[in-house]
Formats: structure tokens, C-alpha cells, sequence
């Protein structure tokens, strides 16, 4: 057996080893609360260990693709299903992240759910879940990937109506379930319209018969229509304007779901760009609704998240927010960028959602508004473009230039601008020379780790996601400016935040931001409308 096949084999072998806990459960019977204590703890132990193996597998396997490469491996069921594996660097990232986060919520899981009679039924429908996302992550063929993609969210409800006997629970899920299902149509569409076009759904021809049509400059009507169906898909699979307001609605699940949800099935949104990313790079007009939307997403749901008394519910807005700018960065082309952000937000929201006990002990010391700004306004406008004119030098020494790489500049732009209360709030409290030159250089030091971390995460995916340096029109600079100096307002909000809540109209701004502009309570009814058709 020769090095490709034995890391087929791993990669095979590590989804189905955290998917073997349910199977297991399922031969002893499918009565949901029948695994009580301690059967359900002890199961929840060996679910764990099942979970740990198989992210020790997945280091075994990465280690096997850096020194045989990039395997793609796959054979015939019954038509039109196959078993495809397309094992490279993204799915090297992703299977590891995955793994690793399955196993600390499984573990998180059997201590968190200890007591619970339905504690077994609870982690049968974990591993399903996590089962099912591991799957997507080495798929090598879209329908293999439109499956794991619809039993990952079919599994994910299960969780979310964990707690039956709660109506908010209920409501909550059966609304992400509407949204999902219309996901899950988008992407049913772009299956077919790949199937249509190129007569095959496997992605390594896909890619190569899509790069043949770009050098060709011969784009067919259902390759564009494809690509607009995968951005429909993760769109609403991120959960994002304006159909987001099932995120922050979820919380009723218990901790452990919404760590995994947060941490890692909303990030498959971003997945499914840069995974089909040499396919919807064909289409600038799906990247540009992308872009907007998410960064409309981002600016809109980071309002909402300054206004939220629970832990939870801001950690949800953070979340909208992340993702919207995760989105923009797949619009502006940025791929390498967005992994390396999906991976760093899963790792920090995991930690956060896990630890929301200690969060609120730590809130309790933390700033409340004084009634007054954070900065002068000359302070803060003079930060701001100190940052982008910082991060714009930095990136030159990097190679990167506004001519070929504006997308990169403003997004870290946006990120080093995200520093700008760092320093002013220097200036404003020491007024030291010494304080601003620390702050200048630690700013300058952050630039720095940006771009080098995305040419890092480049090399990496070199040969794996779509490279997307296209000739930007006079129109694109435009609405690239607009969100950037939309991104400066947001901080310039905030900085004056304390001050206009002590206005007549910044009180009640507040109260309507607070309430998620309302949002929420129209998708309820729409919800609340569509079940009680459906039970009539």
C-alpha cells in the first residue's frame, strides 16, 4: 500500500470514528432518552476518546500529505453516488480545526451534561454532527459535499430542540431550519447547474473544465448561475443580512452546541466559497454582492452586539459580524485571508462560549460609559488615517500595491484601524510622547503579523483556492472606499458612544438596536406562520 492510499484511508477512518459513538448507541436502540446516567456518562466518555483519536488520525494524515501530497481518490456506488476524497491543504486546515474543536466540546459536553437523563441522546446527535462536518471538509465531489452539507444542519436541529419543552428553543430552530432548508435548495441548484454544464460533479473537473473556460473567456449561463447559487448558499448558511436573526436566537441550546455551532458550522459558509472559489472567481458579479452583503453584515450586526446585556447574544452578534467580514474578504478575493481568519474566530469563539461563566465575573470591572467621548475627535480622525496610511506602508514592503491588491490593503486597513482605541485612548490618558511611540510601534508590529500571516496562509493554499487579482473599475474602487470609510464610522460611533447616550435620540436608538431593529420579531411570525399552515 503506498503513501496516497494510506492517507486515503486515515482520512477516511477519522470522520467514521466519530460517527462509530452513534452507531454503537443506535444497535443498542433508538429510544432518544433511554441512555440515562450512567450510561449516558459513560457514553459521553467514550465519545470523547473516540473524538480525541480522531484528531490524533488527522494529524497522522496532514502529516502523510506533507510528504506525499495532495491525494484525490475516489470510486463508484450505485449511480450517481461516489465516494470521493480530495485530501489537500484545505482540507488539512479544516480537518484539524474540526477534530480538534469535536474533541474539546465532546470532552466540555460530559461534564457540562452530567446529571441529564437525555445526556446519551445528546451526544449521539454531537457526533452525528461533527461526524457530518468532517466529512464535508475531504469530500472530493459536490454531491458527496451537498449531502454532508444537509446532514450536518439536519443533525445541528436536533441539538438546537434539545430542550423540547422550551417554546423559545422551538421557535428558534424552526426558524434556522427554514433558513437552512432554503440553503440547502440554493446549493441543490448549483448541483444540478454544474451537472448541466460541465457533466460531472467531481471538483477536480470542475476546476480544471472552469479554468478552461475562463482562458477561453467562455463563461456559460449555468456556470454563472452556479456560482450565484453558492454564494446564495453560504450567505445564508453564515447566517447572514437579513437572514441572521436566528443566530442570537439559539441560545436556548445548551453551551456545547452553541460553542460548535459558533465555532465551526457557521465558518462552513466560508468554507464553501474558498472550496469553490476557482469556480465563483468566474462570476465578479456574485464576489461583489458578496462583499457588500457581508460587510453590510459586518457594520450592521457590530452595532447590534454594543447594545446587548447577555454574554451569549453579543457573543452571537460577534459572530454575524465575523462572518460578515470573513465574507467581504472572499468578496474582495482574499482566500488565503479568510481561512486564516475562520481559523483564528473558531479557536477564540470555542474558548469564549466554553468559558461564558467566567466572562461575566470579568464584565463586572469592565468600562461603562462616563457620559463622555473616549477621544477628541481630531485625536480620533488622525488615528484612523495614521492606521491606514501605516498599514498601506506595510504592505508595500510585503509587495503589496493599491494597483494589484486593494482588496488585501483595505482589509487590513479595517483589522489595524480595529487598534485605534488602543491608541488614542493612550493619548487621551497619558498624553506621553514615550506611550504613543509603544502604541505606533506595536500597531506598526500587528501590520506586520497581518500581512505575513496572509502570505503564509498563501503559500499554503498556493494550489488549492483561486487566485483573484482581477483589474478593478473606477466603479469598485468607489464602493471599496465607501466601506472602508463605513468601517471608520463604526469606530468613530463608538468612540463618541458614552456621549450620545446621554441624548434624547441616542437613547433611543439604542432601545431600537437593542431589539435587533426588529428583524427578529418579523421572522418569528413569518415562522410561527409557516409551522401553523403546515400543522393545519
Amino acid at each position: 500500500m503506498n503513501s496516497t492510499m494510506i492517507v486515503t484511508a486515515i482520512a477516511l477512518i477519522q470522520p467514521a470514528l466519530v460517527l462509530a459513538g452513534p452507531l454503537l448507541i443506535l444497535a443498542f436502540g433508538l429510544v432518544p432518552d433511554r441512555f440515562s446516567n450512567p450510561v449516558g456518562r459513560s457514553f459521553a466518555r467514550r465519545a470523547g476518546i473516540a473524538a480525541f483519536l480522531s484528531f490524533g488520525l488527522a494529524i497522522l494524515a496532514t502529516i502523510g500529505l506533507a510528504v506525499s501530497g495532495p491525494v484525490e481518490v475516489g470510486f463508484a456506488l450505485k449511480w450517481p453516488f461516489r465516494v470521493d476524497v480530495l485530501f489537500d491543504p484545505l482540507s488539512a486546515v479544516m480537518l484539524l480545526l474540526v477534530s480538534f474543536l469535536g474533541a474539546i466540546v465532546l470532552r466540555f459536553s460530559g461534564n457540562y451534561l452530567a446529571g441529564d437523563p437525555a445526556q446519551g441522546r445528546f451526544i449521539r446527535w454531537m457526533c452525528l454532527t461533527i461526524g457530518s462536518v468532517l466529512i464535508l471538509t475531504i469530500s472530493g465531489n459536490f454531491l458527496m459535499f451537498t449531502l454532508a452539507w444537509m446532514a450536518t444542519s439536519l443533525s445541528l436541529h436536533q441539538l438546537l430542540t434539545f430542550y423540547r419543552e422550551r417554546p423559545a428553543a422551538l421557535l428558534s430552530a424552526r426558524k434556522k431550519f427554514l433558513i437552512s432548508r432554503m440553503g440547502d435548495a440554493a446549493l441543490l441548484g448549483a448541483l444540478v447547474a454544474c451537472w448541466n454544464c460541465f457533466g460531472t460533479w467531481e471538483f477536480s473537473k470542475i476546476f480544471t473544465d472552469t479554468e478552461i473556460a475562463r482562458a477561453q473567456a467562455n463563461h456559460p449561463t449555468a456556470l454563472a448561475l452556479s456560482a450565484f447559487l453558492l454564494v446564495i448558499g453560504a450567505l445564508l448558511k453564515s447566517a447572514q443580512f437579513p437572514f441572521h436573526s436566528w443566530l442570537p436566537d439559539t441560545m436556548e441550546a445548551p453551551t456545547p452546541v452553541s460553542a460548535l455551532m459558533h465555532a465551526g458550522i457557521v465558518n462552513a459558509g466560508g468554507f464553501l466559497v474558498v472550496r469553490f472559489s476557482p469556480l465563483i472567481t468566474i462570476s465578479p458579479a456574485s464576489l461583489n454582492a458578496l462583499a457588500l452583503i457581508g460587510a453590510f453584515t459586518a457594520l450592521f450586526a457590530s452595532v447590534i452586539m454594543l447594545t446587548q446585556t447577555s454574554i451569549k447574544r453579543s457573543l452571537a452578534y460577534s459572530t454575524i459580524a465575523q462572518m460578515g467580514f470573513m465574507m467581504l474578504q472572499c468578496g474582495l478575493g482574499a482566500f488565503a485571508l479568510a481561512i486564516l481568519h475562520l481559523v483564528a474566530h473558531s479557536l477564540y469563539k470555542a474558548h469564549a462560549f466554553l468559558s461564558s461563566g467566567s466572562i461575566v465575573a470579568i464584565s463586572r470591572s469592565a468600562w461603562t460609559p462616563s457620559g463622555r467621548p473616549s477621544a477628541h475627535p481630531f485625536v480620533i480622525l488622525s488615528t484612523l488615517l495614521a492606521s491606514v496610511g501605516l498599514t498601506v506602508a506595510i504592505g508595500s514592503l510585503f509587495g503589496y500595491h493599491a494597483s494589484g491588491n486593494a482588496g488585501l490593503l483595505l482589509l487590513g486597513s479595517i483589522f489595524i484601524m480595529a487598534l485605534a482605541h488602543f491608541l488614542w485612548n493612550l493619548w487621551s490618558s497619558s498624553h506621553r510622547a514615550s506611550l504613543v511611540t509603544w502604541g505606533i510601534l506595536i500597531t506598526a508590529t500587528t501590520a506586520a503579523a497581518y500581512f505575513g500571516l496572509h502570505t503564509s496562509f498563501e503559500a499554503l493554499l498556493a494550489d488549492t483556492v483561486a487566485v483573484h487579482h482581477p483589474d478593478r473599475s473606477a466603479a469598485e474602487f468607489v464602493v471599496m472606499g465607501l466601506v472602508g470609510l463605513a468601517f471608520m464610522g463604526i469606530l468613530v460611533m463608538q468612540s463618541q458612544l458614552p456621549h450620545w447616550s446621554t441624548r434624547p435620540w441616542g437613547r433611543k436608538l439604542y432601545v431600537h438596536a437593542s431589539h435587533g431593529f426588529y428583524l427578529s420579531t418579523i421572522f418569528n411570525r413569518l415562522t410561527l406562520a409557516v409551522f401553523k399552515k403546515s400543522h393545519s
